[in-house]
Formats: C-alpha cells, sequence, structure tokens
C-alpha cells in the first residue's frame, strides 16, 4: 500500500486523523495484472439539462403561436418559426452546457431574441400572399405567452440542476501545488452548490512557500495528497473521478504529466485561476465561476468518430479495391513467382484507443525472425532487396493492401500510421503527446505523411502533426489531405 499524505487543516482536525487514522482514502490495492486501464467513470452530467431545454423551449414557441389565427398557423410557417427560435438562442449561448445557472440572468437575451424571432414572423406572414397579416397585438401577445412560458420551463429545468449538483457533485481530483490547492478546496467543499466534490489533491510535492491561512471553524477535512502518477490513476479508477480542475494552465510543464493522464483516462479538463488576475478573457461566452474562482473547461481530448469519416472510408475503400484487383493480382503473382511463399505480410499494430489488430501488406523483406519485425525500425534503405520489392516500396503500392483494413474498420483512409506495440511504449515515453494520437482511428496516410515525414523521419514532428490534424479535422479536411496524397502518389520514399 503506498504511503499518502492529507493537507492540514484546523487543530482538531489535525488531532482527529492522529487518533483514527486519515479521514479520507482513495488509494486501491495493487491487485492489478493488466496495464489496460478501465475507466468506472463517466463525463460530468449536464446532457440531459440540455435536452429538457430543447424541450421546453420548442414547447413555449409551439404554444405561442396558438395565439394566431388557423390561417396563419401554417405547419411550414409554424415549423420555420420554431427552428429559427432555437437557432437565436443557440447563438446566444442559452443551449449551452451549464451548472449553477438562474433564469434572471438570461432574461434579457432570451427577451431579445424572442422580439427578433417574432418580428421575422410577421414580416414572412406578410411576404406570404396565401396568409393573413399578422397583426401588432397578437405578435404582443404571443411573444407575452411564449416568454412566460419559456421563463417558467426554465426556471424549473435550472432549478432541478441546482438540486442535482447538489445531490449527485461531480467526483473531481484538484492538480496544483499544494498549499494553493489545500486553500481551493477548502473553499469549493464550502460551496456545495458548485457541483464538485473533491477526493483528493494532485501534487509533485515540490517545496512551496508555506502560506499563512485564518484557520475556519467550518473549514472541511483534509484531503489526501497524491504524489506520483499511478496513485493517481489508481485514485481516478476508484472513485469514477470525473473531472480535474487544473490551478493555473494545463499547459505548464510541471502539469503535463498529470494532465496527459487524466486525458487517457478521459477525464475532462478544467483551468482554475487560484488568484484574481488584472484581466479578463476576452470571448463571447460569460465566464464561468466555481466558489467565486474564474475556470474554463478545456476541450475534451477524445475524438468523437463521425459518421461521415466512416461513410467516406467504406465508399472510397470499396471502389479503390475493386479499381487496384488487376494491380494487387499482378503485384502477388510476381511476388510468388519471384521471392516465394508468403506473398501476405501481416503485422499486429496498434490502433485507435490502443487496440490492436493486423495490419495487411505485400512482403518486400524478410526478416531473420520474428522478434526483427517486431523490433526493427526501418528497411527502407535494404540494398540486398531485389528491384520490384524496392519498387513496391518507394511508391507505396505494398501498402495498396490496407484498403481491406480500411474496409473491415481496422483503420481509416486518413489518420495517424499505426505503430508496432513495442515503439509505440518506446515512443509514449519519450515523445510527448505520442499517446494521444491514439484518439482516433490510424491511416493509411495522413497530415504527417503529406507534409514530407514518411520513413526514417522525426518521431517528434510526426507527433505534432498528427495531433494537430485531431485537433482541427472536419471532413474536408480528410478529403484534402486524399487529393494532395492521390497526387504524390509516386514518391522516392518509403513508408
Amino acid at each position: 500500500m503506498t504511503q499518502e499524505r492529507t493537507v492540514s487543516a484546523t487543530a482538531a482536525q489535525r488531532r482527529a486523523v492522529d487518533d483514527t487514522g486519515p479521514l479520507a482514502t482513495v488509494i486501491a490495492q495493487r491487485t492489478a495484472v493488466s496495464n489496460r486501464i478501465t475507466f468506472i467513470g463517466g463525463p460530468a452530467q449536464g446532457h440531459s439539462s440540455r435536452a429538457f431545454l430543447l424541450a421546453t423551449d420548442s414547447t413555449a414557441a409551439l404554444l405561442g403561436t396558438l395565439v394566431l389565427t388557423p390561417v396563419q398557423r401554417h405547419p411550414l410557417l409554424v415549423a420555420a418559426f420554431v427552428v429559427l427560435v432555437l437557432a437565436l438562442y443557440r447563438n446566444a449561448g442559452l443551449h449551452r452546457r451549464f451548472d449553477e445557472r438562474y433564469m434572471l440572468d438570461d432574461l434579457p437575451v432570451v427577451a431579445g431574441r424572442l422580439a427578433v424571432a417574432w418580428c421575422v414572423l410577421m414580416a414572412a406572414a406578410a411576404a406570404m400572399p396565401s396568409l393573413e397579416r399578422i397583426s401588432p397585438h397578437a405578435v404582443l401577445t404571443g411573444f407575452a405567452v411564449q416568454g412566460v412560458l419559456t421563463f417558467l420551463g426554465r426556471s424549473v429545468v435550472y432549478r432541478q440542476r441546482r438540486a442535482t449538483l447538489v445531490r449527485r457533485p461531480c467526483t473531481t481530483l484538484l492538480v496544483g501545488p499544494e498549499q494553493t490547492a489545500a486553500r481551493v478546496a477548502a473553499a469549493l467543499q464550502r460551496s456545495p452548490r458548485s457541483g464538485v466534490s473533491l477526493v483528493g489533491i494532485v501534487s509533485d510535492g515540490a517545496a512551496e512557500q508555506p502560506q499563512k491561512q485564518q484557520q475556519r471553524a467550518d473549514d472541511p477535512a483534509p484531503l489526501p495528497v497524491l504524489t506520483t502518477v499511478g496513485d493517481m490513476r489508481r485514485a481516478v479508477i476508484q472513485n469514477g473521478v470525473r473531472r480535474a480542475i487544473v490551478l493555473g494552465s494545463a499547459n505548464a510543464p510541471e502539469q503535463l504529466p498529470w494532465v496527459r493522464s487524466l486525458s487517457e483516462l478521459r477525464c475532462e479538463i478544467w483551468e482554475l485561476d487560484p488568484e484574481p488576475a488584472p484581466y479578463v478573457p476576452q470571448h463571447r461566452e460569460p465566464g464561468r465561476y466555481l466558489a467565486g474562482y474564474r475556470c474554463r473547461p478545456l476541450v475534451a481530448p477524445p475524438y468523437p468518430l463521425h459518421p461521415g469519416k466512416r461513410v467516406l472510408d467504406l465508399a472510397i475503400s470499396a471502389v479503390l479495391l475493386v479499381l487496384a484487383s488487376p494491380v494487387l493480382l499482378t503485384c502477388a503473382v510476381w511476388l510468388r513467382l519471384s521471392e516465394g511463399p508468403g506473398v501476405v505480410f501481416r503485422q499486429e499494430r496498434i490502433g485507435k484507443d490502443g487496440r490492436p489488430f493486423t495490419l495487411l501488406k505485400f512482403r518486400t523483406h524478410r526478416p531473420a525472425d520474428p522478434l526483427e519485425s517486431a523490433t526493427r525500425w526501418s528497411v527502407a534503405n535494404e540494398h540486398r532487396m531485389p528491384w520490384f520489392c524496392r519498387f513496391l516500396r518507394r511508391t507505396s503500392m505494398d501498402e495498396l493492401l490496407q484498403l481491406w483494413n480500411v474496409f473491415r474498420g481496422d483503420m481509416s483512409l486518413v489518420g495517424p500510421r499505426p505503430e508496432r506495440p513495442y515503439f509505440v511504449v518506446q515512443f509514449s515515453e519519450t515523445h510527448p503527446g505520442y499517446g494521444e494520437r491514439h484518439r482516433m482511428p490510424t491511416g493509411i496516410t495522413g497530415l504527417a505523411q503529406i507534409n514530407g515525414l514518411r520513413g526514417d523521419t522525426s518521431i517528434e514532428d510526426r507527433c505534432r502533426f498528427d495531433n494537430a490534424y485531431i485537433d482541427n479535422w472536419s471532413l474536408w479536411r480528410d478529403i484534402s489531405i486524399l487529393l494532395r496524397t492521390a497526387s504524390e502518389f509516386f514518391r522516392p520514399t518509403g513508408s
């Protein structure tokens, strides 16, 4: 069992710890026999509240149109009005995920958007000759009815959300210097409506200038202090931690090891300013606060697989397999006659979320043993390789069989190149961010490849380009990379 420390609070609490032991523990017994992490938590709640808001706003818009005459309530006009209202609310940020929120805060924004929507409805009805014009009196009445219903509906949803935050708070870890984290933790624990349930403090144990703190009678119990990545990962798994709050910048060098591990465990990452700042970030969305501390949620690292990407993979891989079948057959026959049996080369690679799969290629080199195949980096410059095999590698035609991997769903057409398990472990330890490449399905080509990072090139550069591609992914970006790859199909280096 790993020794753990707790942050001191009041003298009475310290005596309680001395008499009865630590007030909380988060370290699980070291019985795991596998390095695979099974995450038992989940994202912080809030999606159901947004669904209720959408239902409330839609219902209020429909009921508001009941003040119109039957002739004016044309189905297409009413549907367009509801869509317009929802679009205006979304543009104003009224459907964003929220925690502690009150309807009075949104009242001016809601009233302004409703006024615009009803004016547009009146103008649209006037422009349609088959409909009666909507009188200003009907517009004011509909505006009032919809406004009251929206106010009441959203008030109920907000109240329920606040109650849920107190009843089922989000399990959270604090990441930062120990003394500062203890002060912030005490403030968050004194504010249950913040919806945060702290289970520990993550700190590297570095020396920090002690701060004088005035002890309070209502100070909460001390929290365990986790000083190693292993202890932190076990705490996340055992307690179902869903959020990590980083004090300061999550990109600070001293925070990066913690943040990477928390990201792998699918924790939400928030940044919190522990000290008042002389400036306020300039953005459209109002600032978010927890117990009075300014905070901001960061974009969650896990990549959501877009259905359009899979449809594109299936369509293109199926067509290319049919069109390239004569070429594939010719290469297979030539290799069989010139090199003997074993035309197809199979090798284990690591795909999305660290799952292994069998990658297919034409065999252009015969390693001395399986160990060489699994651990030797590249044979692209092997001078003893037959000329036809060198031709296949230089033109990347040996990788055409990977279209079958794409069709099966093991890979995608565009994505980070898959690597062998031996090198995945090695590169993950030496190159920051390498493990984050596995957020997305691996691919035949990618942003790194079209920028010349093929074969024996910098792994750090590849990693940077791959993560940049994932962070800015779009379906058109995939199409553009495929077009650029097609224009550079014959190139002088192998993969």
